[in-house]
């Protein structure tokens, strides 16, 4: 888990990532601008932006048979690069950020920060490719000292604007160009990293498909967010708390992609087909193309069943028969803060994944949904614990209700629990996360 997250400071990264295991593990890429037609058994895959949807097709399954699906999420709260983004103050080189999502922003403060995501560049054939650039420990977000705000510990305030744009160096306005920074980082890290054209991953660059050098004037557009640098720590004195930024929600994605990976060598047996659709832009609302509100997951559903010969009642009967564990990141009780928290219903660290419930919808489990958990639960041997908001505290949303409502799709809303979401650096038992793991196989296991 550590491993993937270090290797995950963007969507961006978190699905090339993804598709790289999914290569190691014999699975197919298909190209949404390519025709898919007749799809045998195994493992696919495809891409759309910082969005990933992968299958498991198995030999058994009927034109009509139901898609189990594991809903998940890419991207994490935090900052975004703006348009124009380099400025000079006092010597100082700023970067100009947006804020994406709701993040904690005290959280950002003094950490060591790096830039990552995607540059659009020009091609030397006069066309655009997509390249991904990660800088190492370059960025801070300063704070102002105690001797300058003597109030700052009876309540800290930001300014979204004026506050949290990043210092990234010293020296002269002429010299400043944070599209050189990006620029080389995406030099330094051919052979190792990934690029991506029309959305679809090509080999890594190292592979033969090693492309040339760029420079701040070959970037046409560019996907930048702002990351922590420090890598994952165990911690704790039995070391089982992981801290780590993007636990909302690459713990979801993770789990996903470990148990499907594992699910295909198993084609025989199962009757469904097995889903991993990791969206992006969830933390502002998902209505993008690769977002869960857009058509990605639908439109690779009517093509996974165009390609069995399905007709369009094959298809309507396959959602019908079709469920969906939305899983995202739930709350444990903060020993700290313990009245934010219902005073029955209270997750502990190492007590299982969530099964979240609320009676807004702003989850989607139902009863069917909670018998779907528990059982499946049952069957991987794991404990799990229901979250439910104390009635004060009103309670987030996923994209579960946004899968039921755009394809009919039952759904249920699970996830590990954190400490400190949308903070810089979150916090998880391991033990839940391992949970999480193994209640995803047993809902793909046949």
């Amino acid at each position: 888990m550590g491993e993937y997250v270090t290797a995950s400071p963007s969507s961006f990264h978190a699905v090339a990532t993804a598709a790289a295991a999914l290569d190691a593990a014999g699975f197919t890429a298909l190209d949404e601008t390519r025709p898919w037609s007749e799809l045998s058994a195994g493992g696919y895959y495809t891409v759309r932006d910082g969005a990933l949807i992968a299958w498991v097709l198995p030999s058994g399954a009927a034109p009509g048979a139901g898609y189990r699906i594991l809903g998940a999420h890419t991207d994490s709260p935090g900052f975004k690069l703006k348009p124009r983004p380099t400025t000079v103050t006092h010597r100082w080189y700023q970067a100009g950020v947006e804020i994406y999502g709701g993040p904690l922003l005290n959280s950002w403060l003094d950490r060591d920060l790096r830039f990552a995501g995607r540059l659009v560049v020009r091609g030397r054939d006069g066309g655009t490719r997509q390249v991904l650039t990660a800088t190492g420990p370059v960025a801070r977000i300063p704070q102002l000292a105690i001797h300058l705000d003597r109030s700052a510990n009876e309540g800290l305030t930001l300014d979204k604007q004026r506050h949290v744009q990043p210092v990234w160096g010293v020296g002269q306005a002429q010299d400043a160009d944070v599209l050189t920074v990006l620029a080389n980082a995406a030099n330094e890290s051919r052979g190792t990293s990934r690029t991506t054209v029309t959305g679809a991953p090509s080999a890594a660059a190292g592979d033969g498909a090693v492309a040339e050098p760029i420079t701040a004037s070959d970037i046409l557009g560019y996907d930048i967010v702002v990351a922590d640098s420090q890598a994952p720590e165990l911690i704790g004195a039995q070391r089982t708390l992981l801290a780590s930024g993007r636990l909302d929600n690459l713990t979801s994605v993770f789990a996903g992609l470990r148990a499907l990976i594992e699910h295909a060598h198993d084609l025989e047996s199962a009757e469904h087909v097995s889903v991993l659709a990791a969206f992006d832009h969830e933390e502002v609302g998902s209505a993008t193309r690769s977002g869960a509100a857009g058509p990605f997951l639908e439109d690779v559903l009517v093509r996974i069943s165009a390609a069995r010969d399905g007709t369009t009642d094959d298809y309507r009967r396959s959602l019908a028969a079709s469920v969906c564990l939305s899983s995202d990141a739930g709350h444990l009780v903060h020993p700290n803060y313990q009245g934010h928290h219902d005073p029955v219903n209270t997750p502990e660290p190492g007590g299982g994944p969530l099964l979240k419930i609320n009676a807004q919808q702003r989850y989607t489990t139902d009863a069917t949904g909670a018998a779907e958990w528990a059982r499946v639960c049952e069957r991987a041997g794991v404990a799990y614990q229901e979250f439910v908001s104390n009635n004060t505290v009103p309670c987030g949303s996923t994209i579960g209700p946004i899968t039921a409502t755009r394809l009919g799709i039952r759904t249920l809303d699970v996830g590990v629990g954190l400490l400190s979401m949308h903070s810089a650096r979150e916090l998880v038992h391991t033990g839940d996360l391992y949970a999480l793991y193994g209640a995803v196989a047993a809902f793909w296991r046949p």
